[in-house]
């Protein structure tokens, strides 16, 4: 299956960005090294890495630490904007590929500060997975709609398969696997929203 999705900017540029939102983010809430280490189970050496722009994270290692500070994974890769734009085109829309997983994600649209829905676009490469702790800040809600392939969803102790055009409903209160099954990569769409 081919890749609908373009490949993350090669200049660093979302490095870059991840880490000054950390940082800014774990500043915000008063948070040392060690005390995030503490809360995200994330060395306060990988940390210190990210932030400095010294490693590239996986999305494992971002959900760890989105988890720990209380964020949605979408506030560690964007750009914190007060009203989001009306129209996205294609090539507005940021794209970051996991170092490990290979997965690609592209934020579609992004939930503004007054609240709204975020869009995120995810290709996950053929028998790839990525899981991801219980958030521990304010709860939200996400549905995923299966565009293309396999995938397997296990929320805390519920196992889910699912096939183009299924939809899931759960909360990020519970840990989240994610594993594309079949021989394709698949592609789904993450629908987000407070509770």
């Amino acid at each position: 299956m081919p890749s609908t999705l373009s490949a993350a900017p090669a200049d660093g540029h979302i490095d870059t960005l991840i880490a000054t939102r950390l940082l800014a983010l774990r500043q915000a809430r008063g948070l040392s090294l060690a005390e995030l280490a503490e809360l995200s189970g994330v060395s306060k050496a990988m940390i210190s890495k990210v932030e400095r722009v010294q490693s590239s994270p996986t999305a494992v290692l971002l959900g760890r630490l989105a988890a720990g500070l209380g964020v949605s994974l979408a506030q560690l890769l964007t750009e914190e904007k007060e009203d989001p734009q009306r129209l996205r085109t294609k090539g507005q829309q940021d794209v970051w590929r996991d170092p490990e997983a290979g997965y690609l994600r592209r934020q579609v649209a992004e939930r503004g500060a007054e609240g709204g829905v975020e869009l995120v676009e995810i290709e996950l490469p053929r028998a790839a997975q990525v899981g991801y702790p219980r958030w521990s800040g304010k709860p939200y809600r996400q549905c995923l709609w299966m565009l293309e392939g396999a995938l397997r969803v296990d929320y805390g102790d519920e196992s889910f398969e699912l096939a183009p055009g299924d939809c899931l409903d759960y909360g990020v209160d519970r840990p989240l696997m994610f594993r594309a099954l079949g021989p394709t990569a698949c592609r789904y769409l993450l629908v987000s929203g407070r509770d």
